[in-house]
């Protein structure tokens, strides 16, 4: 019997944060849910990375995805913008990192490809091709939860593949993956495991 996993996918950001959920069982995959957090309302982009930390984790502790994918952030010319989405895709990355859930980063056009099989291709082009795909009745007026549940059968198409992206398996992974080199002459980066118990 096929084992059956749940994959959930995030498209990052601070004005609306979409989510989809996928179950695969073997080589075949379907629709749960897709879903947004809206956070227009809110000035406050503390808040907002707070409100990003406990949804990612409601939607972790809801579903227990086995797998979650998330698109990496786009090289734009406005850095405020970049610094923002960032935060974003790290607080939502830090939420599944958290509950040591294994997490790929996408890049925007590698999953516009995987969908549509144009890398360039536009939201409404991707929310209509997995409508196809899914079966999915009506499309959410927002397409940012299409793109969450996008990351997600992207990252269905590229499980198995070599060089899918960058993995995290959980905090150490992270923190080794992402530690500054050491400079010539300069101190080693001691890397402290929080989760080991005190004697």
């Amino acid at each position: 019997m096929d084992k059956e996993r749940i994959i959930l996918g995030i498209d990052p950001g601070t004005t609306i944060m979409g989510f989809g959920l996928i179950k695969v069982v073997g080589k075949t995959m379907q629709f749960l849910q897709l879903n947004e957090l809206d956070l227009k309302k809110y000035d406050d982009h503390y808040l907002k990375l707070k409100l990003i930390f406990e949804r990612t984790i409601e939607l972790i502790d809801t579903h227990n995805p086995d797998e979650i994918a998330i698109e990496a952030p786009f090289f734009g010319k406005n850095v405020q913008s970049m610094l923002k989405l960032g935060r974003a895709q790290g607080v939502a990355m830090a939420a599944g990192l958290s509950r040591e859930i294994p997490i790929t980063e996408y890049l925007p056009k590698k999953i516009k490809m995987a969908i549509t099989g144009n890398g360039n291709a536009s939201k409404e082009q991707v929310a209509r091709m997995l409508q196809s795909m899914l079966g999915l009745k009506t499309l959410p007026k927002n397409l940012d939860a299409t793109d969450g549940l996008a990351a997600a059968v992207c990252h269905f198409y590229n499980s198995g593949k070599v060089n899918i992206g960058k993995s995290y398996s959980g905090w150490g992974a992270f923190v080794k993956q992402n530690s500054p080199l050491t400079p010539k002459g300069g101190t080693k980066t001691t890397v402290v495991d929080l989760r080991k118990k005190k004697n």
